[in-house]
């Protein structure tokens, strides 16, 4: 009952009502084309914003055990270690746009409402379990580490969601399969994949995540401003 109560705290509780919202509406939208269109194609979605809630539990952990365990550093370092691992799968489903070009041209404009709503939230857990872990190595070493975290965290992100769209790795591959993985780097570190495209891809990925956390970061400090407060007073 403790862990269920973790995201419901009151500094958590309206952000992951919000997040718990547009999951719901994502998954329902999903059914909802499945039932319109007859197709099961698109249901592997929800598979995706499962594993995208996967980072935001993890650090939802992390930040519980770095607020309240005395002796916490093997149980913290086993929790970060385990959101880095599932971190990339919250913006992988970005890279589902992918599908459109393929599939359903007559309803390309419905699958990519659907496709987006998906991928918006997959990267708005992705963020907010980001913005956790910042806030505690933050609080460890200070907050210029907190940032060069976050741009370790979001280069790293890029490179993991590159090796699961291109490459078909998943995050427990690295446990359960990890000759698997190393094969597939040295194969791909040596053979041609790794190019102009590829690098472009990488730095481009991991330059959108930073500028896009960045400016959500900044519009959630947002202040209220006096003419919102009198309007509020006058209203």
């Amino acid at each position: 009952m403790k862990y269920l109560r973790l995201p419901f705290q009151h500094d958590t509780r309206a952000p992951m009502l919000a997040l718990m919202f547009a999951t719901t509406a994502s998954v329902v939208f999903v059914f909802t084309r499945i039932a319109w269109t007859r197709d099961f194609h698109y249901v592997f979605l929800v598979w995706n914003l499962f594993l995208a809630w996967l980072p935001l539990l993890f650090a939802l952990l992390a930040r519980e055990t770095f607020r309240t365990e005395q002796q916490k550093t093997w149980r913290l370092l086993g929790l970060a270690g385990a959101w880095f691992l599932f971190f990339p799968n919250a913006p992988y489903i970005l890279t589902d746009l992918i599908h459109l070009t393929a599939r359903f041209p007559r309803f390309f404009w419905t699958d990519l409402t659907l496709i987006l709503l998906c991928a918006f939230t997959g990267l708005m857990l992705g963020f907010v379990s980001l913005y956790f872990m910042q806030a505690i190595v933050a609080r460890l070493f200070g907050r210029v580490a907190g940032w060069l975290f976050v741009a370790l965290a979001l280069g790293l992100g890029s490179l993991g969601i590159y090796l699961g769209r291109f490459l078909r790795f998943n995050s427990w591959d690295v446990l359960l399969r990890p000759g698997k993985i190393y094969h597939g780097l040295d194969t791909w570190m040596g053979g041609p994949m790794i190019n102009t495209a590829s690098a472009a891809f990488l730095v481009f990925f991991a330059a959108f995540l930073f500028i896009t956390y960045v400016l959500l970061h900044a519009l959630t400090r947002l202040p209220k401003t006096d003419f919102i407060r009198a309007a509020a007073k006058n209203g």
